[in-house]
């Protein structure tokens, strides 16, 4: 079964190198989207040698769409896809056609943050304690084109658009495996794209911690110290 992988991209240039370098290590054809930038985005990633998709929707639903069926066209059976400031291990597509094998129309694995600098050192713990499982993420997702097509593909929206072809694929009973055993390390940024994607979710917990009361101890009975 051949892969490929579709990269969405505005205005990425910090990211994306590495992003691109760590993705050649999967062999795959790589599509990347870049979605009304306007800093050297395309530019560094022609620099890779990776097909470069130039539109102007400023919509993740929209880009990633496009790529998916820029593959399709190239006869591209399995579709992953990834984000700009994410890195994939080189096992990443691998690990995804092997459960394919078994049957699987869809992967959604996890997503792991080694750097959690931009935001303050209790966020990472906070996030161990209520997100413990895979998850589902634009960021490491994988699928046949052919239950790509029996979803409808990614829906034209601006966030949760992953969340939504999974929905879909699942009304479809197509089988969809959300595990850990794929996973990739994602930023932490601040300066996150998706209106309501995972950035804006880290940043919600932090603001959300920040507004909780602080306690009210009472003082101790008389007599006591």
């Amino acid at each position: 079964m051949r892969a490929g992988v579709v990269v969405p991209a505005h205005d990425e240039e910090r990211h994306l190198g590495r992003c691109l370098s760590a993705l050649r290590t999967t062999g795959a054809p790589v599509v990347v989207v870049a979605d009304a930038c306007d800093d050297r985005t395309a530019e560094i990633a022609r620099g890779f040698g990776v097909t470069v998709l130039e539109i102007t929707a400023r919509n993740v639903g929209v880009a990633r769409d496009a790529g998916a069926a820029q593959l399709i066209r190239a006869g591209i059976q399995w579709i992953a896809t990834t984000d700009a400031d994410t890195l994939v291990p080189p096992c990443w597509l691998r690990t995804q056609l092997g459960l394919a094998a078994r049957g699987w129309d869809a992967i959604a694995g996890s997503v792991t943050v080694t750097d959690w600098s931009e935001h303050p050192a209790w966020l990472s713990r906070l996030y161990a304690r209520r997100y413990p499982g895979p998850g589902l993420h634009g960021a490491n997702l994988g699928f046949t084109a052919e239950a790509y097509r029996a979803a409808g593909g990614f829906p034209p929206l601006r966030t949760g658009e992953d969340r939504a072809l999974v929905a879909a694929m699942e009304a479809a009973s197509l089988r969809v495996l959300r595990t850990a055993a794929v996973n990739v390390v994602t930023s932490a940024r601040r300066q996150f794209r998706a209106p309501r994607g995972f950035g804006h979710l880290l940043a919600s917990m932090a603001l959300e911690d920040r507004r909780r009361p602080a306690p009210v101890f009472a003082p101790f009975p008389e007599g006591r110290t």
